[in-house]
């Protein structure tokens, strides 16, 4: 049976165009985001605020070590020291392409990295899914709309992600490499009721929590893809969650204002719910 639903709590109430790429990091004990439209990589350590702008589209992220993030923007993937706010281009990504920009990307259990491309206006079919590992990339996916939803299992023998247009999360068999074997398949079909998977992340029982753009929640759903409960969160746009806190039981969720003609300061915002399923540490890049 299916549980009632539970309403996240603000947890920084900055308003974000498009916020999204949460990244709870397991060393530092601290949850970065970004504003994507705002070009921005945003976090709050000790109850202070703290933000970086850039000058380009930014979207996902993981963690290299304590001090040091992969981040995926518009034109590659690139070293950044948060200390000093150095940046290093590790491997270009779509550079020659200013019509598209990164979206939804998360570190595979193998310590690969998989981001996701698209239109700078959604056009159809212009991104892909790409997967950088030890300094290889290589593009897994392509005629991709809206890339979302890139989470993986825990054993790391399988990863999910969708095309947010086509309403369906997708299953993907792993080698153990974390590349991919076969063909994916449909795991979750949400055009019947309407909804639309933005991103997504996977708990330590190998339930997947997916944000659903437009519906203000986050939905958990078996490891046979059937529906399990719901996190109300107030910003109508809810983008992408995440896991943290010291047990991973703090469930984060990105939100976002874009295309809302009659935002208000809950739209945008990240809220929190604590949650009696535990999430994993995201797992560390391997550059």
């Amino acid at each position: 049976m299916s549980q009632a639903p539970l309403t996240a709590t603000r947890y920084d109430a900055r308003s974000c165009e498009l916020g999204e790429g949460p990244l709870w990091h397991p060393e530092r004990k601290q949850l970065f985001w970004f504003d994507i439209l705002g070009n921005k990589l945003l976090s709050r350590r000790n109850g202070t605020e703290l933000e970086w702008q850039f000058d380009e589209h930014v979207s996902a992220a993981g963690w290299v070590d304590r001090d040091t993030l992969l981040i995926a923007s518009e034109t590659g993937l690139f070293r950044f020291v948060l200390d000093s706010g150095s940046r290093e281009l590790i491997h270009p990504l779509e550079a020659d392409k200013p019509q598209t920009r990164s979206n939804d990307g998360r570190a595979d259990r193998q310590g690969g990295f998989w981001i996701g491309t698209m239109g700078k206006r959604a056009e159809r079919h212009a991104g892909a899914i790409y997967r950088y590992f030890r300094g290889e990339v290589r593009k897994l996916f392509d005629g991709i709309t809206i890339p979302n939803a890139i989470c993986f299992a825990p054993d790391g023998r399988t990863a999910y992600f969708c095309d947010t247009p086509k309403a369906q999360i997708m299953r993907q068999p792993l080698d153990s490499s974390g590349w991919p074997l076969g063909s994916p398949e449909v795991f979750i079909d949400l055009r019947e009721v309407g909804l639309n998977p933005d991103g997504a992340v996977c708990d330590a029982e190998g339930g997947i929590w997916n944000a659903q753009w437009g519906a203000g929640r986050v939905a958990r759903y078996h490891p046979d893809g059937t529906f399990d409960r719901a996190v109300s969160v107030d910003g109508r746009h809810s983008s992408c969650p995440a896991f943290g806190g010291k047990d991973f039981t703090q469930l984060f969720v990105t939100t976002a204002r874009e295309d809302l003609p009659d935002a208000t300061p809950s739209d945008g915002c990240v809220y929190q719910a604590t949650l009696s399923t535990a999430g994993l540490p995201e797992a560390q890049v391997m550059v």
